[in-house]
């Protein structure tokens, strides 16, 4: 949502700042990355919407869900989302203030689809050939998909490559059927 985004950024790039000035961007990341799970979470999304719940329980009720140490950085700025009503953007938030930090590393997300589970020194060497192929490094999350039959669907940024079985008899159907 075009919208979303417009809102979470002003947000993502002052959090960001914060934890940059702070110099331990990696721990900030992980704080910002769980509480945009949490708040991405449907009861706690209800929560944020219920005009009956008051903001400093609201505040309360979040922080303690979050499992890694909230600083009084963090506190107040769950404090000013919950204030603002944007609690329920957060995890947008937590979208771009992990692209700016990927952007200041020269490193990005990567997200590989196998039809099998794929660990161990083969996904370590798939993502050495990606990282060479894209000339940066990679975060990886991997996922399995059996509909893919066999193959990998990789997605970096707004590239994919797939080369699933699935995505080789689909190309396969259409240059048939546009006899």
């Amino acid at each position: 949502m075009a919208e979303t985004a417009t809102i979470a950024r002003p947000y993502a790039e002052a959090l960001f700042r914060v934890a940059s000035e702070a110099g331990n961007l990696g721990a900030w990341s992980e704080l910002v990355s769980e509480m945009g799970h949490i708040a991405a979470n449907p009861d706690m999304k209800a929560l944020a919407d219920d005009p009956n719940v008051p903001g400093d329980k609201l505040t309360e009720l979040f922080l303690s869900v979050v499992k890694s140490p909230a600083n009084d950085e963090a506190r107040r700025f769950v404090k000013l989302l919950v204030e603002n009503n944007r609690l329920t953007v957060m995890p947008e938030i937590a979208e771009q203030f992990h692209a700016l930090k990927n952007a200041r590393e020269g490193s990005s997300d990567v997200e590989i689809t196998s039809a099998f589970p794929l660990d161990g020194q083969p996904l370590n060497d798939l993502i050495a050939a990606l990282e060479r192929k894209f000339g940066r490094k990679l975060h990886a999350k991997v996922a399995v998909d059996p509909s893919l039959i066999g193959g990998v669907s990789v997605k970096v940024g707004d590239e994919v490559l797939d080369t699933s079985v699935r995505a080789r008899l689909a190309a396969m159907q259409t240059a048939l059927t546009a006899v």
